[in-house]
């Protein structure tokens, strides 16, 4: 059972989550109904304009990239990564697409939450955001060692900076 917290309850280390234990970004075409979820490990969580953000970074090529255009809305959720079979099943969110399988079905996860926010039963903690700004990094303005190592391909990020509009929590 989920149910909602607040900011000031988190006990949350991003570098850790995010880095190391990873998370999923999740979204819903408002056309098509579809929910496309990728493995995302570069973000961060902070405050801008006065409010509770998180930010994302996507490349333009992934089928995440085409759902996150057409709606403000997504989640970011994090998992308890010494579950049996949850790495594998991050992993696979963030090496196969949707676009050619059903990455959800195959990875054992199972769709909850909102039409607007949806998440995972396996969740165990989860940020619904809207996005506020987003745009596409300035290749000229990223540093060249920086370039070479992240970008050998020129596949630059989008950035996507999200209030974190309520916060979900798994008893």
């Amino acid at each position: 059972m989920f149910h909602e917290i607040t900011v000031s309850d988190l006990s949350f280390n991003p570098f850790t989550r995010l880095n190391k234990d990873w998370a999923l970004v999740t979204v819903t075409d408002p056309d098509t109904g579809k929910t496309n979820t990728m493995t995302v490990s570069w973000g961060g969580v902070g405050v801008l304009w006065g409010k509770n953000v998180v930010t994302i970074y996507i490349r333009p090529q992934r089928y995440t990239h085409e759902f996150l255009e057409k709606t403000d809305h997504f989640t970011l959720s994090f998992y308890d990564m010494s579950t049996e079979g949850m790495r594998d099943a991050l992993t696979l969110c963030g090496r196969k697409s949707g676009r050619d399988i059903d990455k959800i079905a195959q990875a054992g996860l199972h769709l909850a939450g909102e039409k607007e926010y949806p998440w995972f039963e396996e969740s165990e903690l989860v940020f619904c955001c809207k996005t506020l700004y987003r745009s596409a990094f300035k290749p000229e303005l990223i540093s060249d060692d920086i370039k070479a190592s992240a970008y050998p391909n020129e596949d630059y990020h989008d950035v996507y900076i999200a209030s974190i509009e309520k916060i979900i929590k798994k008893d």
